[in-house]
């Protein structure tokens, strides 16, 4: 068992070895930092420290780049579609989303809008097998689909017509109200980008 003697000679020991260490490491420093080619050294270091900041900061400007030009691209698309919907008349429209869901791969969509269709422009079955009924509203871009015309199709889409999936597609936008309806009776709302994104490829299908 070490004595208390002991034990300060042991600590006494370690004291000095450190103090001779920190006094060994301060020379080390003052001969190199006296030396030229510690500076060359120094020199190397930092600019490779800097160039890699560089190339780091290059490679994201580049990125960034890529990403804008693809998000314009990605609008671009989606302007084109929405205009060309625009130019429709109802009729055409209903038949436009029929042929978006025949494209995606929805089974026996057809046309059924018209008198007396209870709500129902759109009848499909999805690739996964679901019972898709979509009702259109092609509007113009300052009347938007209210709470009434998300109820009208409430009221049928799952009762009268079996939905498993219901879609309300417009050219326009959703008054909240109507988003809200739509939200507690899970209606899926596709708006105008919503539209855009699902025609140009660049967005999910409404059963997605």
């Amino acid at each position: 068992m070490a004595t208390p003697a002991h034990r300060g000679s042991f600590t006494g020991r370690i004291v000095a070895a450190s103090i001779a260490g920190i006094i060994g490491l301060v020379i080390l420093v003052n001969l190199l930092a006296n030396s030229p080619l510690v500076g060359v050294v120094v020199l190397m270091l930092v600019g490779a420290g800097a160039g890699g900041l560089i190339v780091r900061g290059t490679r994201r400007a580049e990125q960034r780049r890529l990403w804008e030009r693809h998000q314009a691209q990605v609008r671009a698309a989606q302007s084109m579609e929405i205009a060309r919907y625009h130019a429709m008349d109802p009729r055409q429209f209903e038949d436009a989303i029929a042929y978006l869901c025949r494209r995606d791969g929805c089974l026996d969509a057809r046309r059924v809008g018209g008198a007396g269709d209870l709500g129902a422009d759109v009848l499909a079955t999805a690739p996964d097998g679901r019972r898709i009924v979509i009702q259109c509203k092609r509007y113009g871009p300052t009347t938007k689909v209210g709470s009434q015309d998300a109820q009208r199709f409430g009221g049928t889409c799952y009762t009268v017509h079996g939905a498993q999936v219901a879609v309300i597609v417009t050219t326009s936008l959703f008054t909240r109200p109507a988003l809200d309806y739509a939200v507690r009776q899970g209606i899926r709302c596709f708006d105008e980008r919503a539209l855009a994104g699902w025609a140009s490829r660049t967005g999910p299908a409404p059963w997605m």
